[in-house]
């Protein structure tokens, strides 16, 4: 079958929408740092619609920064690629023409740091996941002994960290006398702008002090908020929408009907006018922010630790297991959502109603396994903040100690029937390792978790509330399993 193309545009049935405009006329403005799936499904999505208005120099160059998996997709097909919208009533297609230019980093550095270092590339925007800032989540602090980071000390023009490009790009844009990019982070990080622009003035420090002089007198650091499910694309997905093209889309993306994009307003060189998209551009994203990671992200490692455990591979399917829908919603309504302190306006109850609808569309095949990818990286942000704001407050953690058990459970690498867990997750050596160590005593597996410093800080790891709560919620899961604390969990919550 023949691929998905500018040249086979014009062969798309008449019912599938694609670029109405020249993407020849378009510029590339924009260059985002790890293109995978959710950029494609969400930060693109929005650019195309700015370009469809007639805002032509935001074209995207997009970068892979490791495997170039995203490249051999999208470069045999002009960058084309669909969005597929997955909803209870079916799935609608559109063809996105957004994406001008796919770059391998490792492949050709240079390239990348040209581009970024380009009079037109206004806006540098990334999706690198929690641990490709190279810093500890727990302290925030830049990981000097990275591999990466050590590199890029070392070779600041031949860089290999997303610091590094940035800090590269920055530097020769000070040389040329050109004004600064506006580096913009769209990943699940508390604080992320803040947090980006901590790391990158510690690496400019320790390679550049008078450059990191510039980078703080010059350059803005926006936090966003950015919120839309999308699962990982299969061969299944991929057959289906060529069936419905007429073309082979090899990068096509899945995605729910709800998006969400908050932005602080603050740009060196300007930005698209998302809003006209629906982007909300606000004075400051944290309470977003926070009502995000610590409501839908908190639930979605919830579901998927503990549904992966009770036997489901999807959270539609984890949905429809009563009982963990409703611990889900418990812990949004008794846990989390006492601790957000939101703005005059903001609908929380109605938020918490559609996250619960929204994990339960059947429309969405998302893999618990896929989403319990990272814990040690995601929990500090997802679960622990929420747990310190808990105790502070002398306030029950029930449901939370429950999913921390649960990701213990899991990251130590065998399901209830004895099965392997692959599990993905920068430290899996060292979480099998303290599993192992406890040697099925929940009381010492916790005490061995508690000790990585690289996930839980001093405070909590010390709080006998906190380790005794996850330690009880563990014993239990060990002695009857998954399901049975779940419903132990409930019915105590209902007493």
């Amino acid at each position: 079958m023949r691929r998905l193309s500018a040249a086979t545009l014009k062969d798309l049935p008449p019912e599938v929408p694609r670029p109405g405009y020249d993407r020849t006329a378009c510029t590339v403005g924009i260059v985002h740092l790890g293109i995978g799936a959710f950029h494609r499904a969400h930060q693109a999505v929005y650019c195309d619609e700015r370009l469809a208005a007639g805002e032509h120099d935001w074209a995207i160059c997009g970068a892979s920064l490791r495997s170039p998996a995203v490249h051999d997709q999208l470069a045999p097909q002009d960058g084309l690629y669909t969005e597929a919208v997955s909803g209870p009533d079916g799935e609608n297609l559109r063809v996105i023409g957004a994406v001008k230019e796919v770059l391998v980093a490792p492949e050709d550095p240079a390239a990348l740091a040209a581009r970024l270092a380009a009079p037109e590339t206004r806006i540098v925007s990334l999706t690198v996941t929690e641990k490709g800032y190279c810093h500890d989540p727990a302290s925030g602090a830049l990981l000097h002994d990275h591999p990466d980071i050590r590199h890029d000390l070392q070779h600041p023009e031949h860089p290999k960290s997303v610091l590094g490009f940035l800090l590269a790009g920055l530097r020769r844009r000070r040389a040329a006398g050109l004004a600064p990019f506006t580096p913009l982070s769209c990943d699940n990080l508390p604080h992320n702008g803040a947090t980006l622009r901590g790391l990158l003035l510690e690496l400019a420090e320790a390679s550049d002090p008078a450059l990191a002089r510039w980078i703080e007198a010059e350059v803005p650091f926006p936090a966003t908020m950015i919120d839309r499910i999308v699962p990982a694309t299969t061969d299944v997905d991929r057959d289906r929408i060529a069936a419905r093209l007429g073309l082979r889309d090899e990068g096509a993306v899945i995605c729910e009907p709800f998006r969400q994009w908050v932005i602080e307003d603050r740009f060196a060189q300007g930005r698209p006018r998302w809003e006209e998209s629906g982007a909300q551009l606000v004075d400051d994203v944290a309470p977003y922010e926070e009502m995000k990671l610590r409501l839908l992200n908190g639930s979605h490692s919830l579901l998927a630790y503990l549904g992966y455990l009770c036997g489901h591979k999807t959270i539609a399917a984890t949905m429809a297991d009563e009982p963990l829908r409703r611990l889900a919603r418990i812990f949004m309504d008794r846990e989390a959502g006492p601790t957000l302190k939101m703005p005059p306006g903001a609908d929380l109850e109605g938020y918490k109603a559609d996250l619960i609808a929204r994990f339960a569309n059947p429309g969405l095949q998302h893999r618990t396994w896929q989403i319990a990818m990272d814990g040690s990286q995601k929990l500090p942000q997802r679960l622990l903040g929420t747990a310190r704001d808990r105790l502070e407050a002398d306030a029950p953690i029930d449901v939370l100690a429950l999913a921390l058990a649960g990701w213990m459970r899991y990251a130590g690498g065998r399901d209830e029937q004895g099965q392997g867990i692959e599990v993905r997750d920068p430290l899996a050596p060292i979480l099998a390792e303290a599993y192992a160590s406890g040697a099925s005593d929940a009381e010492r597996i916790v005490a061995a978790f508690l000790k990585i410093a690289d996930v839980f800080d001093s405070d909590l790891a010390g709080d006998p509330r906190f380790a005794g709560s996850v330690t009880a919620a563990l014993h239990c899961m060990l002695e009857k399993g998954a399901a049975a604390a779940v419903r132990e969990t409930l019915a105590r919550l209902d007493s």
